[in-house]
């Protein structure tokens, strides 16, 4: 079993990403191989709303961009774990493009992430993390993926790159949603 990670953050070793880490050490600890895909860098423009793909329907969008091979890793994997920074109460401008573009793809082949157990983490400054929760959580639901859940709402807070290693509740929030996606990943798959 397999698990990728996108991390949203035009940091790629920001919060978000330790985030992320903390959901991965315990997959792995359940044997649950695990992939970050960082956005930072990548070239991926919003939706061009052409609905080629529903045309195509060959699994990819008709943009030539880094999109399609982020794409073929999430039809891949059995889980999918977003993570985003928190921008003006919602997500980065890397994940909304990349969740836009691959829900449209995903709808246009007849939902390619359905029955993938899916998460999504958020770092935070102070406030604003529970529509960027949602957001990343409505491309989830949208397609029909199997949300894994945690103790509380899966969000850490800091602002310096390193600072939600302080938010010793958010540490444990990412801990059991590790333990629990890998639980949901079992039962699913056994």
């Amino acid at each position: 079993m397999k698990v990728i990670a996108i991390n949203g953050s035009p940091r790629p070793k920001g919060n978000t990403f330790n985030l992320i880490k903390y959901v991965f050490e315990e997959l792995e600890n359940a044997g649950i191989e695990t992939e970050i895909v960082q956005l930072a860098g990548k070239k991926i423009r919003g939706c061009l709303s052409c609905y080629k793909c529903f045309a195509n329907k060959d699994k990819h969008c008709s943009v030539d961009d880094d999109l399609n091979g982020i794409i073929d890793k999430m039809v891949e994997a059995d889980g999918i774990l977003l993570g985003s920074p928190t921008y003006v109460a919602s997500v980065s401008s890397e994940i909304k493009a990349l969740i836009d573009r691959a829900c449209l793809v995903s709808t246009a082949n007849g939902y390619l992430f359905k029955y993938k157990v899916g998460a999504s983490v958020v770092a935070v400054r102070r406030a604003g993390s529970v529509s960027a929760f949602d957001t990343l959580n409505h491309f989830l639901l949208y397609n029909q993926m199997v949300i894994s859940a945690s103790s509380y709402w899966n969000m850490g807070f800091g602002l310096n790159p390193g600072e939600v290693e302080k938010d010793e509740e958010g540490r444990t929030i990412m801990k059991n949603l590790g333990l629990n996606m890998a639980w949901v990943l079992k039962k699913i798959n056994a």
